[in-house]
């Protein structure tokens, strides 16, 4: 199955002097196995707040080996919809988490991040995720 790979996971792999090395395992292992995938707000919230010419372009390079999952506007509906019905029972969350959440969920994608925010999502939402 593919993961679809949040913006902490990114970041706490690549952009952090001191890498979570368990962490790091387990995406290169998902690399390896041709698992990983990306939407383009993921790759806009990983490049964004770079001001490093160089860093950036490495970071640019190493990303463009990853495809973006192309959004339609059923995900940007469902993840709407999954806004409304998390906030209809007490649970908040960031317009790019509910896309993320919409994308696994219909490209039945299960979503590998670190942010506790999915375990909540998850009370409400059918949702694989890697933790």
């Amino acid at each position: 199955m593919k993961v679809l790979v949040d913006t902490c996971v990114w970041s706490k792999t690549l952009r952090h002097k001191c890498p979570d090395t368990e962490l790091t395992k387990k995406l290169k292992d998902l690399i390896r196995d041709g698992r990983v995938t990306i939407i383009g707000p993921i790759r806009q919230e990983l490049l964004s707040g770079i001001s490093d010419t160089r860093q950036f372009g490495q970071l640019k390079e190493l990303l463009s080996s990853f495809e973006d999952i192309s959004l339609k506007t059923e995900h940007f509906e469902k993840a709407a919809e999954f806004s409304n019905l998390c906030r209809h029972k007490g649970i908040q969350g960031s317009t790019i988490d509910f896309l993320i959440c919409a994308v696994a969920y219909l490209e039945n994608l299960v979503i590998f991040t670190t942010d506790k925010d999915f375990e909540n999502y998850k009370k409400c939402l059918l949702l694989k995720l890697i933790r």
